[in-house]
């Protein structure tokens, strides 16, 4: 039995590792880079934060899995054969963990002129040009729109930050959040414009579907994720967004012998509620596919994903955070933790996140 793990983020390192360890099958993980990346920590290394390499050689010793450091070309369902720039493996089953990267695509000019914390080279390029000063837009309201905004006031508190939202920021939030949010945005001297569509990116700034403009020099986009096209080109069942579309143990609902974890899946509660793209929701997916996998292998019929909510984790600089406390569904309860202790609960929280990928059955508590 050979299981190939096609991507080595949150989802796909934990799922290579558990798979390695739980099944009598040979493992290969593949990704394109050769460091893991800690994702939720891009809008500090866009600020200038310096953060360790983390080689996946290193977190993958002593498990048995084989690590391949190259690019998927494409994916033969038929043939059950991942296509890389140099070779070809195949897979008796497929973990796809491919993630998400940011939409560039979908305003004009976004892709020129703005720049992005959705990954270590987008987020290294935004930290080179931050050397020089300028002044900030960030577009999106959301949490990593909220986190990079704040995390580059507080870095750069002599330049002017503005966030662009097409909402109300914090809406998502109990009103004792929204409050410390704002109180947040106040001191750290953030400008807000809120129910504001962006209809195009340019060298000077936004322009609106309005008409009005944002000025800036330097424009950070954090509105829309897009996920990699080799799932639906492969003829796997996606969504309108190429998530894979997955069964209740993570199995792809066309082809029975992949399985698909992470922002690239398309997962649901129970209750039909489709989760979120975060490593909160990717972790405990990846530890539940391997288990569903596990269990087929022995003759058993694997049990539904049961997953809840528990919080939204919001770092606002690094002294500050908002911890909204919610209920199951992700609709926020009236308790909230901020400040200096929220920043300590925040930060307990990413390094339980990377710690999980280190000791991948760590995932019962995340």
């Amino acid at each position: 039995m050979h299981i190939v793990v096609l991507g080595a983020g949150y989802s796909g390192l934990v799922a290579a590792k558990l798979a390695a360890r739980r099944t009598d099958s040979s493992v290969t993980l593949v990704n394109a880079r050769e460091t893991f990346v800690e994702r939720v920590r891009m809008h500090q290394l866009a600020s200038g934060q310096q953060l360790p390499e983390r080689p996946i050689k290193d977190l993958l010793e002593g498990t048995g899995v084989e690590f391949v450091a190259d690019r998927v070309q494409r994916i033969d369902a038929a043939n059950r054969t991942v296509v890389l720039s140099d070779r070809e493996l195949r897979y008796d089953v497929l973990i796809y963990a491919l993630g998400s990267r940011a939409d560039l695509n979908s305003v004009p000019g976004a892709n020129e002129y703005a720049y992005t914390v959705a990954d270590v080279d987008h987020a290294g390029k935004l930290r080179e040009r931050l050397r020089s000063s300028g002044t900030i837009a960030v577009v999106g309201g959301g949490l990593t729109g909220i986190e990079a905004a704040t995390e580059l006031a507080e870095t750069y508190p002599d330049r002017v930050v503005r966030l662009v939202t097409s909402g109300r920021l914090g809406s998502a939030l109990s009103e004792r959040g929204r409050k410390h949010l704002h109180g947040a945005f106040d001191r750290l001297g953030i400008e807000l414009v809120e129910n504001a569509r962006v209809a195009a990116v340019d060298a000077d700034g936004l322009k609106l579907d309005d008409g009005d403009r944002v000025a800036a020099d330097v424009v950070v986009w954090t509105t829309g994720f897009e996920v990699s096209p080799l799932a639906a080109e492969a003829g796997f069942a996606v969504d309108a967004h190429g998530r894979m579309q997955v069964d209740a143990t993570l199995r792809s609902t066309s082809h029975p012998d992949v399985y698909a974890v992470g922002d690239a899946a398309a997962v649901r509660r129970t209750s039909g509620q489709e989760l979120r793209m975060a490593c909160a929701t990717g972790l405990p997916a990846a530890a539940h596919a391997v288990r569903s996998l596990k269990a087929r292998l022995e003759g058993h019929e694997p049990k539904p994903l049961r997953f809840r909510y528990i919080n939204q984790c919001i770092s606002l600089g690094r002294h500050d955070a908002l911890i909204q406390f919610v209920h199951a569904d992700d609709s926020p309860r009236k308790a909230v933790l901020t400040g200096r202790a929220a920043a300590r609960y925040k930060e307990t929280i990413v390094r339980l996140a990377y710690l999980t990928q280190r000791r991948p059955g760590l995932t019962a508590l995340t």
